[in-house]
C-alpha cells in the first residue's frame, strides 16, 4: 500500500522583548538559574499579571507578514496542567480569541515548485521553566528563568506531505520573524522550538490518521530526522496490523528516534477558563495600521525586486535576500561599487566564504559593506586585478586599513602600461618555443600557459585582459 503523511507545525516563537510577558523581569539568555524569575512569573500570592504592550506590536506585525486577520479583541485564558517546571500549575495563554486568524505563508520547495502552507492562528503564551537533568546525579533540577517568557505560537494547517516540506515552512517561518524583528531566531537559545504533528493514511484517502505530536525540536536538521522517523514508524505499526497510539512525543537525536513522553491530551485534559487576572485587550485599526506602516520589505518581496532592479538570478537573490542585514549589506556595497553582479559575486563567496570559516554573522563582518564597495571599485576601475583584491580584501578583514591604503601601501596597482608589459611577454614567448609551435598549430589552449607566465612575472600585477591580448597578438607574428 503506498502511504501519505499529513504534517502541521506548531511553532514557539519567543518574542524579543527585554522584559516578560507578564512581569518586569529579565528574559536576558544565559543568567545564572533562577535569578530571573519574579514572584509573578511565579505565581505567588497576592501578585497580579500586567500586559507587556510590546508582545501585541510584535504579533500584529507577524499577523500582517502572513496576510492574516488580526484579533481586535483577544482574550487570555488559563490553561490548566501540573509539571515541575510550571509553578503556578496553570500557563496563561489564548484560546478562542487569539491576536492572529488565519494567513498562509508561500514555501519554496527542492524541486524549484511553490507551495502554499495555511496558517490556522498564532496566540500568544507564557513560556514555563526547564528541567535540567545532567549533574544533577539521578535528580533533576529546576531552572525557572524561562517561565513568563513571552511566545507567539503559530500553529499551521495540516497542509504538508514531507519532512523537506515541513523544514522549508518552518524555515520561512523563522526568516520572516527575524525580519520583522519579532525575534532573535537563536534556535540554539530556545528562541523558536516546533512541535510537529505527524499522521499518516492511505494515499488518496481524504479521513486523517491518527496523530502524535513530537515536541521541543530545535533545528531544522533534528525536525527533518524526526518527522522521518515517525513517519517510517507509523507505517510500520499500521502495515502490522496495529494502532497508532495518540502519544506526545519526543526526538532522541542520539538515537535518532521518537519516544513516548505521555498520552497525548485534548482540551477538555487542561481546563481552559477566560484568566479572571486580565481584561480581554482591545485594539482598533489605527494601531494596526500605525504598524503596518513600519514593516520591513518582507523576503519574498525582496528578492523579486533584486532580480527586476539589479537582475540578479533568482537564486542570488534568494541567497542575498535570505537575512535581512545580508541584504543591506549588499545594497549599501552594490551602491558604492556600481556593479550588483560583482557585488553579489563577492558577498556570496568571499565574504559569506570568511564569515563561515570564522563562524561569524554578517553583523560581526571585520569588513563593512563601506569597505566592501570601495575595494571592488578598484577593480571596477582596474586598478587592481581580480586575484590582487582577494589579498586586499583579507589584508582589510585583519584590520590593515582602507582598499585604498593597503594598495598604495603595498604597491600592488594593477600595471596597465603596454609598454612594460611588451618585453616581459617578449621574453617569455624567447623561453618557449615548443609552446609557441603547440599554440600556432591549433592548440588555444596552450594561451592560458602563457598569460599565466606573464602573471606570475609580473606577481599578479598586470591587468589580464591586456596581458591576454598582447600574448595573443604577439602568438601571431
Amino acid at each position: 500500500m503506498e502511504w501519505e503523511a499529513v504534517i502541521g507545525l506548531e511553532i514557539h516563537v519567543q518574542l524579543d522583548t527585554r522584559s516578560k510577558i507578564f512581569s518586569g523581569a529579565s528574559t536576558k539568555f544565559g543568567a545564572e538559574p533562577n535569578s530571573q524569575a519574579c514572584p509573578v512569573d511565579l505565581g505567588l500570592p497576592g501578585v497580579l499579571p500586567v500586559v507587556n504592550a510590546e508582545v501585541f506590536k510584535k504579533a500584529v506585525a507577524f499577523g500582517l507578514g502572513i496576510g492574516a486577520e488580526i484579533g481586535y479583541r483577544s482574550v487570555f485564558d488559563r490553561k490548566n496542567y501540573f509539571y515541575p517546571d510550571l509553578p503556578k500549575g496553570y500557563q496563561i495563554t489564548q484560546l478562542q480569541f487569539p491576536i492572529v486568524l488565519g494567513g498562509q505563508v508561500e514555501i519554496a520547495l527542492p524541486d524549484g515548485t511553490a507551495k502554499t502552507i495555511g496558517v490556522t492562528r498564532a496566540h500568544l503564551e507564557e513560556d514555563a521553566g526547564k528541567s535540567v537533568h545532567e549533574d544533577f546525579h539521578g535528580m533533576s533540577g529546576i531552572d525557572l528563568n524561562r517561565a513568563g517568557t513571552p511566545l507567539l505560537e503559530v500553529v499551521s494547517e495540516p497542509d504538508m506531505r514531507s519532512a523537506e516540506e515541513a523544514v522549508a515552512y518552518a524555515k520561512y517561518i523563522h526568516q520572516l520573524v527575524c525580519y520583522l524583528d519579532v525575534s532573535d531566531g537563536e534556535m540554539s537559545q530556545g528562541s523558536m522550538r516546533c512541535d510537529a504533528n505527524v499522521s499518516i493514511r492511505p494515499k488518496g484517502q481524504t479521513t486523517l490518521g491518527t496523530r502524535t505530536e513530537t515536541k521541543n525540536v530545535n533545528s531544522f536538521r533534528f525536525l527533518q530526522r524526526a518527522i522521518n522517523f515517525e513517519i517510517a514508524r507509523q507505517i510500520d505499526v499500521l502495515e502490522a496490523g496495529d494502532s497508532v497510539l495518540q502519544d506526545t512525543l519526543l526526538y532522541d537525536p542520539a538515537l535518532d528516534q521518537t519516544r513516548p513522553m505521555r498520552s497525548k491530551e485534548t482540551a477538555t485534559d487542561y481546563r481552559y477558563f477566560p484568566e479572571p487576572d486580565l481584561l480581554p485587550v482591545v485594539i482598533d485599526a489605527a494601531y494596526v495600521e500605525s504598524i503596518r506602516s513600519q514593516l520591513p520589505e518582507l523576503p519574498h518581496a525582496k528578492v523579486s525586486r533584486f532580480t527586476a532592479q539589479y537582475g540578479l538570478s533568482k537564486v542570488d537573490a534568494t541567497i542575498l535576500a535570505a537575512e535581512r542585514p545580508l541584504a543591506d549589506y549588499f545594497e549599501q556595497a552594490a551602491e558604492i561599487c556600481g556593479d550588483a553582479t560583482l557585488t553579489a559575486n563577492w558577498v556570496r563567496v568571499e565574504l559569506t566564504g570568511q564569515l563561515n570559516r570564522e563562524n561569524l554573522a554578517i553583523t560581526e563582518s571585520a569588513v563593512s559593506a563601506v569597505q566592501l564597495g570601495q575595494l571592488l571599485l578598484r577593480i571596477k576601475d582596474e586598478t587592481i586585478s581580480g586575484k590582487i583584491a582577494k589579498d586586499v580584501f583579507d589584508a582589510i578583514w585583519q584590520g590593515q586599513g582602507s582598499a585604498d591604503e593597503i594598495i598604495a601601501a603595498k604597491g600592488l596597482q594593477q600595471i596597465t602600461n603596454t609598454v612594460a608589459i611588451g618585453p616581459i611577454v617578449d621574453e617569455i614567448i624567447a623561453n618557449n618555443p615548443k609552446q609557441v609551435e603547440q599554440f600556432r598549430a591549433g592548440r588555444e589552449k596552450v594561451l592560458g600557459f602563457f598569460i599565466g607566465q606573464v602573471m606570475q612575472a609580473t606577481e599578479g600585477k598586470a591587468n589580464p585582459k591586456q596581458v591576454n591580448e598582447i600574448v595573443r597578438e604577439k602568438l601571431k607574428q
